[in-house]
């Protein structure tokens, strides 16, 4: 599946807002290697390089497409690099001080017990913070499954959306964590995020939830799809004199392994 960076960072304050209220939480303070599974474009991962200049920063992704665009920030930061990689073939090394992960397990079966093996791999004293959407019994993605299971596109999108169990709920990651011999935090927030534009909601999965459908499908049904999901949308999803409120409910996770 490939990813349009440029349709990714659409709505970068409401997108962002999660990943600074996830490492606000991350109380390091000298760390000397930081590494950001599933970085993106690297907007996000170059801030971690203005928290912690001293610190060698690594963001890892799986799309050339997204790394392409993050190579423009690492020219304006010394310590900052990026590199391809699957997050479920990785593990952490013990040099690493801080692991960030901000809306990119959703995508990773089996991230939770990958999870524990991450957690018991680091060193005494590292963080690992993670943030993945919970929203998958919203409108938004409850309208795409329907619509993915009905009629002709049944046969043509089988298999193509993941959403049942796709994430923990804050409780299970908090477990995970504690049980791996740290200690740790775990909450969750539902943003009341007010878009604009026509069929914000609609713009809003073309660049996350709803790639998965687009890559499967022909550019003909893939409209065709899009015309009819749109409908959907505008219904549950309907406009305001201030514009189309969207509930985007993020679960957040934040550990610090025992001494």
């Amino acid at each position: 599946m490939k990813w349009d960076p440029s349709k990714y960072v659409e709505f970068g304050n409401h997108r962002d807002r999660p990943f600074h209220d996830l490492v606000a939480r991350v109380l390091a303070d000298d760390p000397q290697k930081v590494v950001d599974l599933g970085c993106g474009p690297g907007n996000l991962t170059a801030t971690l390089s203005v928290r912690w200049p001293e610190a060698r920063v690594v963001g890892l992704d799986s799309s050339a497409e997204m790394l392409a665009k993050a190579e423009s920030q690492a020219q304006q930061f010394p310590r900052l690099e990026f590199g391809l990689a699957d997050i479920a073939d990785w593990s952490p090394d013990q040099d690493t001080d801080v692991v960030v992960t901000n809306a990119a397990l959703q995508w990773v079966p089996g991230h939770q017990e990958m999870l524990g093996k991450w957690l018991r791999a680091l060193k005494p004293g590292a963080w690992f913070a993670l943030q993945v959407p919970g929203n998958f019994t919203s409108p938004s993605h409850t309208l795409m499954r329907t619509l993915a299971e009905s009629g002709d596109w049944a046969a043509k999108l089988s298999g193509v959306l993941r959403h049942d169990g796709a994430v923990a709920g804050p409780a299970d990651y908090l477990e995970t964590m504690l049980d791996a011999g740290c200690s740790a935090d775990a909450w969750e927030t539902t943003y009341q995020q007010v878009l604009q534009g026509p069929d914000p909601v609609l713009e809003w999965v073309r660049g996350t939830g709803l790639r998965p459908v687009l890559a499967a499908l022909s550019p003909e049904d893939a409209a065709a799809f899009e015309e009819q999901y749109s409908a959907l949308l505008r219904d549950a999803y309907p406009t305001t004199r201030h514009g189309t409120v969207f509930p985007f409910r993020r679960i957040f996770a934040v550990a610090r392994k025992n001494p």
